[in-house]
């Protein structure tokens, strides 16, 4: 397989590609058109203020770039072996070597199918973007494909600083996607909002990472690194990973959203274009929960054991006000908003359960939720066109016998959203409140209530959006040719994963016990006949009652 930086950097060239190639025709036949174009009265496409039809060259690329980095993506989990190294297609360069920052990627068991997810997600929403017109599509192509280079980024970065550099990065293309592109007349006040809380969330991490290279280098003889095996070899004092804990923890809960950091949530939502909102719901709420997984636990377990409750008692919270203001909206685009603080409220909940079958729900619930909501926010999308324009759940309806293959795939997506037993969510889920029963019985008894919940709004959802009587405006159809590009695919997978949901958990099994083990060490701490009976995990040593792990680890060690 080629370096993972082809991977991450080939939508941004795209993006720059789109851009450049535009302008440059257009000003080498400029000297040959301008008689023409004052003759006529044309103007430029790609001209501010005017709209460009759709599939312009800078959408081309665009989807070209997509395309061929979900190749890339598949190509690198069939290569992935659960049983080899932990990190593997490793890229290593120092990068500012008087920090001790490197320009370090790799794939692990916890970031590959999130990988392969991102992929998915960005080339249907891209296929989606070029299916209607765009006013400056060279600029909306580049932002959206530096988005997607952005979250690649973040999953891949094995070095501290690199991580907090594509997590800030993922900032500046949706500050100008919403702002430039979102929907009136909210957009700015969306834009500001959402910029106030992810960037004081982006300084806090900032901050923390800092002072976690700093304080490391202090226990390594002064050598300061933010190489992510690095500092797990270098444990912090309790004292300081509690206060580091709390700033991570600020910047991943806000980019999730979770209750009560939400608060630029439901302007967000009215406000971003679909096919954007099918990236930024489905993809990078899981920069935040992966955040957790992979570098919070392992760097700061002891402070990840004694917020647990807390952070249990916030997923709890968030599952319950998500799944109560996802059945009381009638705008559709704040049903899946709520439902999906729900459901990030579940993977929190998995994840500070701080034992492997938690946290394997939770990775798999990432994938999940990813793969249902971007097509539900697509098929929102062809039911307001349907409906007049409004996004009204009770202005719709009436539609689904008119409209067969649409409701059909709307029902596998409603079904995958209540966690029907038989779906890969039903498994996810399944894995998350098991875990939770295991470490904390009435916590796990209360957050039982989301599931029930879930079948409420969704299928409020599906019922008003399909059935009931024919809405004022509603018109009658089926889903197009060109939108089953965008559908069939996405509920393909979903049905594939129902199938077969071990595909994604044997790949990341190992991973997530070792992310897992010093926090479920220190909550459930073992005998010393247990550990000599069992053995500690692989890349895994005991320092008194303390067991630290990292990440990285060669499969001899078994």
């Amino acid at each position: 397989m080629p370096p993972l930086s082809i991977l991450i950097w080939l939508p941004a060239l795209c993006g720059v590609v789109g851009a450049i190639i535009p302008s440059l025709v257009r000003r080498t036949r400029a000297a040959d058109t301008s008689v023409d174009t004052v003759a006529t009265g044309l103007a430029s496409p790609d001209e501010p203020g005017t709209s460009s039809g759709a599939w312009t060259t800078p959408g081309v690329l665009a989807l070209i770039g997509s395309v061929v980095a979900l190749g890339l993506a598949i190509g690198y989990i069939a290569d992935f072996h659960s049983g080899g190294p932990a990190l593997q297609h490793v890229t290593d360069i120092v990068w500012i070597s008087t920090l001790g920052i490197h320009y370090k990627l790799g794939v692990s068991g916890l970031n590959v199918s999130l990988v392969g997810l991102t992929t998915l997600l960005f080339a249907a929403a891209t296929l989606a973007a070029n299916m209607r017109t765009w006013e400056r599509p060279k600029l909306f192509y580049f932002h959206f494909m530096l988005a997607e280079s952005a979250v690649l980024g973040a999953f891949l970065a094995q070095d501290l600083a690199l991580f907090v550099a594509f997590f800030d990065l993922m900032l500046i293309p949706f500050y100008f996607l919403i702002g430039g592109w979102g929907k009136e007349p909210d957009r700015v006040k969306a834009t500001i909002k959402l910029v106030i809380y992810t960037l004081v969330g982006s300084l806090l991490m900032l901050a923390a990472a800092i002072a976690t290279g700093v304080l490391a280098a202090e226990q390594g003889g002064g050598h300061i690194t933010f190489v992510l095996t690095s500092l797990q070899a270098l444990p912090l004092s309790k004292g300081s990973q509690e206060w580091i804990f709390l700033f991570f923890a600020a910047a991943f809960l806000v980019k999730m959203p979770a209750f009560p950091l939400h608060g630029w949530m439901p302007d967000g939502y009215r406000a971003m274009p679909i096919e954007v909102l099918m990236v930024f719901s489905g993809v990078l709420s899981k920069v935040g929960a992966y955040g957790f997984l992979a570098i919070v636990l392992p760097l700061f377990p002891q402070a990840a054991a004694h917020f647990q409750v807390l952070m249990l008692l916030i997923a709890l919270a968030s599952i319950i006000y998500g799944s109560a203001l996802a059945f009381t909206q009638t705008d559709v685009r704040l049903i899946a908003g709520y439902s999906s603080v729900a459901q990030l409220g579940f993977i929190t909940l998995g994840i500070f359960a701080l034992n492997p079958q938690g946290a394997q729900g939770a990775l798999l619930q990432m994938v999940n939720h990813g793969l249902v909501v971007a097509p539900l926010f697509f098929i929102i999308l062809l039911l307001s066109r349907r409906a007049g324009g409004s996004e009204d759940v009770r202005e719709m309806g009436g539609i689904a016998f008119r409209a067969p293959v649409l409701a059909s795939l709307f029902l596998i997506v409603a079904l995958a959203t209540l966690a029907m037993p038989g779906s890969s969510n039903f498994v996810g889920e399944f894995l998350i409140l098991l875990g939770v029963f295991k470490a904390k019985l009435a916590i796990a008894v209360i957050a039982f209530s989301g599931v029930v919940m879930a079948s409420v709004y969704a299928l409020r959802l599906f019922i008003g959006a399909m059935h009931n009587r024919v809405g004022p405006k509603v018109k009658s159809r089926d889903i197009t040719v060109r939108d089953g590009l965008v559908l069939v695919p996405l509920v393909a997978v979903i049905l594939l994963l129902a199938l077969y949901p071990q595909f994604a958990l044997h790949r990341s099994e190992r991973s997530v016990k070792t992310a897992v083990a010093s926090a479920h060490q220190i909550t459930n701490p073992p005998t010393t006949s247990v550990l000599a009976s069992i053995g500690l995990p692989p890349g895994c040593h005991q320092t008194g009652k303390i067991v630290n792990c990292s990440t990285t680890f060669d499969a001899s060690q078994k």
